[in-house]
């Protein structure tokens, strides 16, 4: 990255107000982008609708409580046990206007409201209290034109929608937030200027900045294009090398990319074939009690994209322990530039790597062929758990592709809206 003064300046002033800028800018200062598309926002509509009818089948909310001065006296009010019941929606109906907003037309929404009212009037020449329990049948159409905005490092909604869209912003930042940290590896996924809107998708970006141990990676280098992601699938992501490079310095630090192989799975592992006969002495620690094999990443990995997938090169060290030894019986080091491709199918991850044909020696190409291919299979299940664990596995994802492009990854895919998160979501907000 240059050093500029004048970039250090820029840089100075990003960190303050990189959510101010306009998304010409944006795109230098963007780790990933995030399109949804015309259709997705289709699914979104319709399911939100079904899902607020759900959550408010039964509501309670809290007391309201007020005073004002009337006359020569004073009159008290509070709103007690307060309760929606059978909220009903008609019809909701949205449109993407281009540089403007999102047109929102919601008819016939109707719902019972219960609760108990008390007031008072209060003054030299009478004090009256009165407690009344009621119930009212309320019916609306509404008509909204709000604006997404950069607001406190997110996409917001504005006072328009009030209280509901701002439950279903919390919803969709508390996901991103969970799904975006494991342990003492994060990313921020702070938006970096106001999402622009076209007829037919809404775009957002954001800094995707490894967070590790408390300190922040720098921003990414890379500039965006908008040309650069597809339209034809409902959620489409633009996912830079500067925000992958650093997420796997971030794994070497904290220790992820080690791998202790030993027992019946070694000697499994060594039943691979290669070009040149296995060394007597290995056959020897091998059949020792106690072997065990130690893979690990001596030097930080650099990550790169082309269109052929993704390339991490790194020193791996490879180290064989005998149970009777202190000093490992066998100890080498070897460069390895492996491409990676990912998928995802049945809900789970697919790794696919392929390596350099350079390595001639024995142990280079057990690495090769060997421990490469082994490392990958602990990799597929461990990152599955890891989504798994932060809910992705409850999505309906439709036909997912990454695609590797130079110096980013397209991830494009098509969704079922997971109706019972957002609805658990809002009865444990609303309660």
């Amino acid at each position: 990255m240059e050093r500029s003064a004048a970039l250090l300046l820029v840089l100075a002033l990003v960190n303050v107000s990189c959510c101010c800028l306009d998304p010409p800018a944006a795109y230098r200062f963007t780790g990933a982008v995030c399109r949804l598309t015309y259709p997705a926002a289709v699914v979104l509509n319709e399911k939100t609708t079904e899902v607020i009818q759900a959550a408010f089948q039964h509501a309670k909310y809290p007391s309201i409580e007020g005073q004002r001065s009337i006359g020569f006296g004073t009159v008290k009010y509070g709103f007690h046990n307060l309760e929606i019941h059978n909220l009903s929606i008609g019809k909701s109906e949205f449109e993407l206007k281009e540089n403007e907003g999102i047109g929102i037309s919601i008819s016939n929404v109707s719902a019972v409201f219960k609760g108990t009212i008390n007031y008072g009037y209060g003054s030299w020449l009478l004090d009256l209290k009165q407690s009344v329990d009621f119930e009212v049948e309320s019916q609306i159409d509404l008509v909204i034109n709000p604006k997404l905005y950069c607001g406190k490092g997110k996409v917001a909604i504005c006072k328009e929608i009030n209280n509901v869209s701002n439950i279903l912003a919390d919803f969709i930042q508390e996901q991103a937030e969970q799904f975006l940290s494991d342990g003492d590896i994060g990313v921020d996924i702070s938006v970096t200027s106001s999402p622009i809107i076209k007829s037919d998708y809404i775009e957002s970006y954001h800094k995707g900045l490894v967070i590790y141990n408390n300190t922040k990676s720098d921003l990414s280098t890379s500039v965006f294009n908008p040309s650069q992601l597809p339209e034809n699938r409902m959620l489409n992501f633009w996912i830079s090398d500067g925000l992958l490079d650093p997420l796997m310095s971030a794994a070497h630090h904290d220790g992820r990319l080690i791998r202790n192989i030993s027992g019946t799975e070694l000697t499994d592992l060594f039943q691979t074939e290669l070009s040149s006969a296995r060394p007597e002495v290995l056959n020897k620690w091998l059949s020792s009690e106690g072997t065990m094999l130690k893979a690990r990443s001596v030097s930080v990995p650099h990550l790169w994209t082309t269109t052929e997938g993704t390339s991490v090169r790194s020193v791996a060290g490879v180290e064989l322990l005998l149970d009777s030894q202190d000093m490992p019986a066998l100890y080498f080091e070897t460069d390895v530039t492996v491409i990676v491709n990912a998928s995802y199918a049945e809900k789970k991850l697919i790794l696919k790597a392929t390596t350099e044909e350079n390595l001639r020696s024995y142990l280079q190409e057990a690495v090769e062929k060997m421990g490469i291919p082994k490392v990958i299979s602990y990799l597929e299940p461990e990152l599955t758990a890891l989504m798994d664990e932060q809910g992705l596995n409850l999505f309906d994802l439709i036909n997912p592709e990454v695609l590797p492009q130079d110096g980013y990854v397209i991830v494009q895919l098509d969704f079922g809206f997971p109706q019972h998160l957002l609805v658990e979501f809002l009865k444990r907000t609303l309660n």
